[in-house]
């Protein structure tokens, strides 16, 4: 796909969306993808507030995460190439289980109060086995659509779709760190995503998604072969590195202001206009090339975020959220956009996943320092902490904004018949 080609084709129009959600074989995955995911951001921040709750320290809690999202981004890239190769059905049924058994390790090293040390290391295994439904639907949407406008679409669901999420999901924990037992969240969004990803890799259309052929596996390297890729894994890192930091100073900003439990609704409220202005995004993209959009779009996240250091009441915060927020669908809607450019072929769920990894190494560094700058100065430094990490990052990607293109022509996935 050239550039170009690529430029044109990342517009989309209202009836793309209905033409892509209305795709019969798409339904069965896309409603037990909605159930897999929707606790995504619910279960770590359940995780953060219930481990605070029980240690008392945002900078333990904070490393605890932080080492969840280390688990994920590993087993984001290795579940990915695994789907990629034998097909979503067997690796998501595996580690389904295996996340079923690591939650209830972690629960029960958090209620015995055990080391830090043990508590971080049972965080990354619960992270490194969370099924990957999210790179998974992706890479199907293209199995069933052929390239153009309704593609597109269903890739913008996806970013926008996960915003939604986002805008449940720390509400919801925020509201359930309050229940009589802490780690109620946790235990709720981890059954939710256990039934989502089991019954999306039993769905029909997922179950056709054979192995690939022989001798397909590609370079030890697979999607991040490309320098393009590696160039969007630069963003992506940085668009993580942001929110990471945020997710830790709001919550603490809540609690230095005594209204703990509105921390959670807090990290919500950019999340609402993130969806808002990420529809009318993905209908006019802007800047037109992918490799000038990366950039901007981090580096005015970046600057947005300075602004969260202003306020000096909690309402100010949130309206101050919901400005910055407006440029958090619209990068995951570049991000998704530039793998069609960028990954080499056959790497589809493998190129979501180093994304993913990207995003959540992001947060794991971005949480553990932002949890020590919190413990040290408070929450204003941080926020600024967040936005010159955002800044530098985004300068990275400005001056590699010229590998962001097709490394090949290559064959399209196999479509399966909707």
């Amino acid at each position: 796909m050239s550039q170009s080609a690529s430029n044109h084709e990342s517009r989309t129009s209202l009836a793309d969306y209905r033409t892509a959600l209305t795709t019969r074989a798409a339904r069965g995955p896309a409603v037990a993808s909605v159930l897999a995911r929707l606790p995504i951001a619910m279960i770590g921040i359940s995780a953060l507030l219930y481990v605070q709750r029980e240690t008392g320290s945002f900078a333990v809690a904070g490393l605890v995460s932080a080492g969840s999202l280390v688990g994920v981004s590993v087993g984001a890239v290795l579940q990915g190439r695994l789907i990629d190769r034998f097909g979503p059905t067997r690796p998501l049924l595996t580690v389904s289980l295996l996340l079923a058994l690591s939650m209830s390790a972690l629960v029960t090293a958090i209620e015995s109060h055990a080391e830090t040390a043990v508590l971080v290391a049972f965080g990354a295994l619960t992270g490194l086995t969370e099924p990957m439904v999210g790179s998974a639907s992706r890479a199907l949407w293209g199995r069933l659509l052929p390239p153009g406008g309704p593609r597109n679409a269903a890739f913008s669901y996806e970013a926008i779709s996960m915003e939604v999420f986002f805008i449940l999901g720390p509400g919801v924990a925020g509201l359930l760190v309050m229940a009589p037992w802490a780690g109620t969240g946790l235990v709720l969004g981890v059954a939710l995503q256990f039934t989502g990803a089991v019954l999306f890799a039993l769905s029909p259309a997922v179950r056709a998604w054979g192995p690939a052929a022989p001798g397909s596996s590609g370079s030890l390297l697979g999607a991040l072969a490309g320098p393009g890729m590696r160039t969007l894994a630069i963003a992506a890192l940085g668009f993580g590195v942001v929110i990471g930091f945020v997710e830790v100073a709001v919550p603490a900003a809540a609690t230095e202001a005594g209204h703990a439990s509105v921390g959670g609704l807090l990290l919500s409220a950019w999340s609402l206009s993130s969806v808002a202005f990420g529809v009318a995004y993905s209908l006019r993209p802007w800047p037109r090339q992918l490799g000038v959009r990366l950039p901007i779009l981090l580096g005015g996240f970046g600057a947005l975020v300075a602004l969260l250091a202003w306020p000096s009441s909690l309402w100010g915060l949130a309206l101050m959220m919901l400005l910055a927020g407006a440029l958090i669908t619209p990068q995951s809607t570049a991000h998704s956009a530039a793998i069609e450019v960028v990954a080499p072929s056959g790497t589809a769920a493998e190129a979501f996943g180093w994304v993913l990894t990207a995003v959540t190494l992001g947060l794991a560094a971005g949480q553990s320092i932002s949890g020590y700058i919190v413990e040290h100065a408070g929450p204003g430094p941080a926020f600024l902490a967040a936005s010159a990490a955002g800044l530098v990052l985004a300068l990275i990607v400005w001056l590699l904004r010229g590998t962001v293109r097709a490394p090949r022509s290559a064959p399209a996935p196999e479509l399966v018949n909707a």
